[in-house]
């Protein structure tokens, strides 16, 4: 039996995966049965954690194996009398995974209660600590230092600052309050400090807070594919469409060996400072970031300034790297997908103004790389076959990673 419940999804929506999932097409390849065995497995992986904490290493500052060794030593010290390996991916040579450990089904469950929101939750499942803003109820007595056992309200019903809560909750793991409930819900407080220190979670993966903030970046595993496919070049000039908050947009200065020029885009200003942040953390200069529209990226006039920024005239990029807003449904660990089949169709159209403009920007002869992190056929399949079919200068290569 499985630890977690598989995701669940709002009903229209699961109707649409089932029909998308369950086609005449896929039953005719793989037969009834293994569709169904391969569409149930899927859905069960969604809710639980990838398998390995993956990490990238700034190889701009430093070797792999100098990482990894420091790394293999943060974590013996988080984890006291357990001997957790550091290991190096056998194909990207940037990449160290450590496994995660769980779930852990013998954990006892302690009286005092924290009920913690879904997303706080998520990130409690892959090493996080808890919060105070991901705080949302305690057991009425709680005080720093009491042990508790965290609970992910994942259908996000619970009452902000309620004494109890018998709504659909989901085990974490145990840990210590550092504060007491009135300071947590205190009306005059600001606080966005640690708020339960985790010290049996349910799957122990380590803590990245602070630890070696130069030298690694907290990535998920198909996020660091994307880059490595995409393979920018030194002195090359790169545009990441959509670059918050800039993992791969760090990744592909750092494959570039920062020499040449990232440009990166993303219309919300607070992403753009958090790109800007992690470029600085990790030693990159050749990023440039700018608050602006990707739809909006393409000039068809030369224009008299100078600016360095968008809009873009035709043919301006070697590679181009489009990671589009999508519907999000490939993040794991995901128990809950609240969304609407309204909100989740609402992205093609989206995608294919993005894509449009990235063809246009891109050289003869360059790289456009497209990627999602969802699992629906129209956001992918479908988008790729509709840019073949539109655009006959684009020729689909084979992803070698």
């Amino acid at each position: 039996m499985s630890f977690f419940p598989k995701i669940v999804f709002q009903c229209e929506v699961e109707e649409y995966l089932t029909k998308v999932f369950r086609n005449n097409e896929l039953i005719t390849a793989l037969g009834t049965q293994e569709a169904e065995k391969k569409y149930q497995s899927l859905l069960s992986h969604l809710s639980h954690p990838p398998a390995f904490t993956t990490v990238r290493v700034n190889t701009h500052l430093a070797s792999v194996k100098h990482v990894k060794k420091l790394l293999f030593e943060e974590i013996q010290k988080q984890f006291k009398g357990l001997c957790v390996p550091v290991l190096e991916h056998p194909k990207l040579q940037d990449v160290l995974l450590i496994p995660v450990i769980g779930p852990r089904r013998d954990l006892k469950k302690h009286a005092s209660e924290v009920i913690v929101g879904a997303q706080c939750g998520y990130a409690v499942l892959r090493g996080a600590h808890v919060y105070v803003p991901g705080i949302v109820s305690t057991s009425r007595f709680v005080k720093a230092g009491d042990l508790v056992s965290v609970y992910s309200d994942i259908e996000g019903k619970c009452k902000r600052g309620a004494k109890e809560f018998d709504g659909v909750k989901v085990f974490l793991g145990n840990g210590i309050s550092e504060l007491s409930r009135s300071e947590i819900f205190s009306s005059n407080s600001q606080l966005k400090g640690l708020g339960v220190r985790m010290i049996e979670p349910v799957y122990l993966s380590p803590s990245f807070d602070n630890v070696l903030p130069s030298h690694l970046f907290l990535q998920n595993l198909p996020s660091v594919v994307v880059s490595h496919i995409l393979n920018p070049q030194p002195g090359e000039k790169i545009l990441d469409m959509c670059a918050a908050p800039g993992g791969k947009t760090t990744h592909l200065a750092a494959l570039m060996h920062d020499q040449g020029e990232v440009i990166a885009m993303d219309k919300i200003a607070n992403k753009i400072k958090k790109i800007k942040q992690n470029a600085e953390l990790l030693q990159l200069n050749c990023i440039k970031a700018f608050c602006y529209d990707g739809t909006k990226a393409l000039s068809v006039e030369k224009r008299e300034d100078k600016q360095e920024g968008p809009p873009f005239l035709p043919e301006s990029f070697d590679r181009i790297l489009l990671d589009a807003p999508c519907s999000g449904m490939g993040q794991r660990p995901n128990m809950v997908y609240s969304s609407t089949l309204k909100e989740v169709t609402s992205y093609q159209p989206l995608q294919r103004k993005l894509f449009t403009v990235a063809v246009k920007l891109l050289k003869p002869g360059g790289v456009l790389v497209y990627s999602t992190c969802t699992i629906t056929l129209s956001e992918n399949e479908e988008q790729v076959a509709w840019a073949l079919k539109t655009f006959p200068c684009l020729q689909l290569h084979p992803q070698e990673r």
